[in-house]
């Protein structure tokens, strides 16, 4: 606990016996003095007294056993993750006073009549706490979050949030496992599809602000959720793109690019953090003491509670780093994960640990403080119960007006050649073609909640229909989105040549992205490849519409294409939005938050890569680069067309020169602003970007990154100044040292705006 004479965070894990992991000393250490860093302390958020004294007070009333009991979470069916659900158990030890959350309960009643047996039949009436996956909406399904990462626009992220708290907390769910934080750029990884993409600063701009939306001021709130941050940490890194397989990163890279989404979580104030299910340099992460209490708490001052992964403390065995369950739940709660999800560890073998001294009872009453903490915080004592008589049940026009919205700001214009799109309503015929075409279903995407199997999404075919209601819209399948027959593709070419304009509807089904959803050939499943090239051959304008989970390989699709449409999986309004996009009552404004590879064998493939001592030279075959195949990418990082055109232009900066020391003490910043016009004929929306490159440093840099963007709208002709600000954050990288060193360094700077990673606009400045 804080406060006068109370034990230091860092004193209560030295005490309990964890992962033999180097315990630094975190990023407050004097740094050489060729770095201009500073001294960094941590600044803990503000505690509510009467809380503290509370969970006090309910602290010192508990046995041993009631408080292992607050570090289980069952779940009540099994529909993510092995094995059976574990209802039986969940109403005895809730009535026993021996569990502290359930997860998967849906429904008012159902969750309130758990809830009574905890609150009204054990000794202290502690409330559980009901979590659930609610992603990307809960009754109203949203897109899928690497399509919001497509937006550039918290805002977009925001609404989803608060529509899917509103709607699950109604149903008694007080706790949501997301965002998800995990940077990645590794896209044959299924769960790519539920971060923000690849890069680091856009992905903690859009955590922060879906945390935000999901907690609100207050989640003790009724229409809001407590939300958590997950995976922690190196989980979009696995290697060979392999659910749950090894991370192996370098510190500088956990630090630089890992870990701001989660630095950003936490000083949003997000309620709780979730393990993941990988290792860091071989230790597993429900082990590693290093990034759950050096980095997650000393140094990022959570104060909230870190759960396990589905049977993530069990599967310490499997990794090989815990002799047995005793092992495993001593090394998960020495390194810091204060509640254990579905496995049952702690409350097995925790009082035999606790007297054994091989688990100290000041870490005991830690973990379980930080989850009476969160209790607290989200008013469960106060109002235990869901309002049953104020349960939403189904989507309202406003949420699906919101999803609708969402979707059509997320989907990204790939290609559109010869002003393909977009197309009049007054189009004779139109022909709608392909697996997807007519789908209700794989539109919601991966980990779409319960209204995806109550609510069917509205197809692209009828949203078609709808929005050019005077043409003749004729559907053709053409093949299924798997499997190799090739029978249906004469109806699909006759179809074409009967229409004037040909709408091919391709991609993913939902479970081929996700988890446990690695693809190792990330093209488009089957034979739809080949039936684009038919519907091409016919000669009609071809539009191509791409509904997948993660970038796909579209090389040979893509160019065989008029126009090609990014509408990722895109929720329960996807086909209204993506007629929207095709007639032009909504324009473009997207962006890809992921690099498009021209092939597999290209990955992983991001725009902040690092030079090599001998960089690309399409003149020199020894530098870094394919016999076989172009260096760039099919589409880089931050593209996305528009029906209109855009200039930007005046890139300037407040200062030349600054001084480092400054810099790195927080006092000097160094402020650009570029001018960004609509040069076109039509209003419509630009994402303006601006990349940093550190040209020397003493730990090798990336080409670029990111450090600004904004999206904006504007009418034909008009033009606007956009404004960064950039300071130590932006200027600065944390070098390998363990401890989280951190240097702003003298040297030259260059700065790129435009509006992809491939931007040319430059300028440059000091630091002395």
């Amino acid at each position: 606990m804080s406060g006068s004479g109370s034990i230091s965070r860092r004193h209560i894990f030295k005490a309990s016996a964890g992962a033999a992991v180097l315990v630094g000393t975190g990023a407050g250490r004097t740094l050489p003095s060729s770095a201009a860093a500073a001294p960094r302390t941590v600044a803990r958020p503000p505690r509510d007294p009467k809380t503290e004294r509370q969970v006090r007070a309910l602290l010192a009333k508990m046995t041993v056993e009631e408080k292992f009991g607050q570090l289980q979470q069952l779940t009540w069916h099994a529909d993510t993750g092995p094995g059976d659900g574990q209802n039986k158990e969940c109403a005895e030890l809730a009535a026993k006073g021996l569990l502290g959350s359930v997860l998967n309960l849906t429904g008012a009643k159902k969750c309130n009549d758990l809830q009574r047996a905890a609150v009204e039949k054990s000794r202290l009436g502690i409330p559980l706490i009901f979590g659930q996956d609610v992603i990307h909406g809960y009754l109203t399904t949203f897109p899928i979050p690497l399509a919001q990462g497509s937006s550039f626009d918290p805002g977009v992220v925001t609404a989803d949030a608060e529509t899917s708290a509103r709607e699950a907390a109604s149903q008694g769910i007080h706790w949501t496992f997301a965002p998800m934080a995990d940077v990645s750029r590794e896209p044959r990884w299924g769960r790519v599809a539920e971060g923000s993409g690849e890069d680091p600063y856009l992905t903690a701009k859009l955590t922060a602000a879906k945390v935000r939306g999901y907690q609100g001021t207050d989640y003790a709130a009724g229409d809001r959720l407590a939300a958590c941050a997950k995976h922690f940490v190196g989980y979009g890194f696995p290697e060979g793109g392999r659910d749950y397989n090894t991370a192996d990163l370098s510190e500088r890279r956990l630090r630089d690019v890992c870990l701001p989404p989660f630095k950003a979580a936490v000083d949003a104030g997000v309620a709780t953090v979730m393990a993941s299910f990988n290792t860091v340099a071989g230790v597993p992460a429900h082990a590693n003491r290093h990034t759950l209490t050096d980095i997650l708490h000393e140094e990022f001052g959570f104060d909230g509670f870190v759960v396990g992964d589905y049977t993530g403390v069990q599967e310490l065995v499997a990794h090989g780093i815990a002799a047995d369950g005793a092992d495993a739940a001593r090394l998960a709660l020495g390194a810091g994960v204060d509640m254990e999800m579905v496995s049952t560890t702690y409350a097995e073998h925790g009082k035999k640990l606790l007297a054994q001294g091989r688990i100290s009872r000041e870490r005991l009453d830690d973990a379980v403080a930080r989850v009476l903490r969160v209790k607290f915080r989200a008013g469960l004592f106060d109002r235990p119960y869901a309002d049953e008589a104020a349960e939403i049940t189904a989507p309202s026009a406003a949420a699906r007006a919101a999803a609708r919205t969402a979707a059509a700001r997320s989907m990204v214009l790939l290609r559109n050649e010869k002003h393909t799109l977009p197309l009049s309503t007054r189009t004779g015929s139109i022909a709608v073609i392909g697996p997807l075409g007519d789908d209700t279903k794989e539109l919601h995407g991966t980990w779409a909640s319960i209204g995806a199997a109550l609510f069917p999404a509205v197809s692209v075919l009828d949203g078609i229909k709808q929005a050019a209601p005077s043409a003749t819209v004729r559907f053709a399948r053409g093949c299924a989105v798997e499997g190799d027959d090739t029978g249906a593709f004469d109806e699909a070419v006759a179809a074409a040549r009967a229409a004037d304009a040909v709408v091919a509807v391709v991609g993913e089904k939902a479970a081929q992205s996700g988890e446990a959803a690695a693809r190792s050939d990330i093209t488009l499943p089957g034979v739809q490849a080949q039936l684009v090239a038919k519907l091409a051959a016919t000669g009609k304008p071809l539009i191509v519409v791409v509904l997948s989970g993660r970038p796909l390989v579209l090389t040979g699709v893509a160019d065989r294409a008029d126009a090609v449409l990014q509408g990722w999986h895109p929720g329960i309004e996807g086909g209204h939005a993506v007629a929207d996009l095709l007639f032009g009552k909504v324009n473009p404004g997207g962006k890809l938050p992921v690099t498009f590879p021209r092939s597999v064998g290209q990955l992983p493939l991001y725009y902040a890569h690092e030079n090599t001592g001998r960089p690309f030279d399409p003149d020199n075959k020894y530098t870094s680069k394919y016999l076989d195949l172009p260096h760039t990418p099919l589409y880089p990082f931050g593209h996305g067309l528009s029906y209109t055109t855009f200039a930007c232009s005046g890139l300037e900066l407040s200062a030349e020169v600054l001084p480092a020391r400054g810099v790195a003490d927080d006092g000097a910043t160094v402020r650009a602003a570029v001018r960004v016009e609509n040069t076109g004929t039509r209003a419509g929306d630009e994402v303006v970007q601006l990349y940093l490159r550190d040209k020397v440093a003493s730990v090798v840099q990336p080409v670029r990154r990111l450090v600004g963007f904004s999206r904006v709208h504007l009418r034909p002709g008009e033009r606007r100044t956009v404004r960064f600000t950039l300071g130590r954050q932006e200027l600065g990288f944390h070098t390998n040292d363990p401890r989280g060193e951190f240097r702003v360094e003298p040297g030259e700077f260059e700065l790129y705006a435009g509006n992809s990673s491939q931007a040319t606009l430059r300028t440059g400045f000091l630091l002395t």
